[in-house]
């Protein structure tokens, strides 16, 4: 007869959830902390040019998109192919400009305003027109800080 005998009617015990609240939580903490939201969505193809010399902005809340490029597949059918500029989540015209910079000023503290920056998102194949009308009515706006958003140019050796 054997010293230590197995006894078949024990069972292993259940798994203890004390913890996992804890954990449930944990991960909605980090998917919440970690994941970013799109502000605007895109009705304009903006495919940016590529460039060598860039810096990063430093506070991007202090920052308002013009977006310049032809319209999605979707909206050529009633607006065309030609170029549009998109302030927020709507085609605008030149004349939206002062509105928009306007409002994009009153969001902000009046100490902040000096350091706003517009920023221009334009396709790389958009004739210069539009944008030169676009930047005439920023300085009727006096909005003067103006941004050209780019790409990093790659090396091809």
């Amino acid at each position: 007869m054997s010293k230590f005998r197995k006894d078949d009617k024990k069972e292993t015990p259940p798994i203890s959830t004390a913890a996992l609240p804890d954990i449930v939580f944990m991960l909605l903490f980090f998917i919440m902390v970690s994941t970013t939201m799109r502000e605007v969505t895109l009705k304009v193809q903006v495919k940016l040019p590529q460039a060598t010399e860039l810096s990063k902005l430093e506070r991007k809340s202090l920052v308002s998109y013009i977006y310049i490029g032809p319209p999605q597949q979707q909206y050529q059918a009633q607006l065309g192919s030609e170029p549009r500029i998109q302030l927020n989540d709507s085609f605008a015209t030149v004349g939206d400009i002062q509105d928009f910079i306007v409002s994009e000023r009153e969001a902000h503290d009046e100490n902040e305003v000096p350091l706003m920056v517009t920023s221009l998102k334009v396709d790389q194949y958009t004739k210069m027109g539009i944008v030169s009308d676009v930047k005439q009515e920023l300085r009727r706006v006096q909005a003067l800080h103006i941004n050209y958003s780019a790409r990093k140019r790659t090396e091809k050796n």
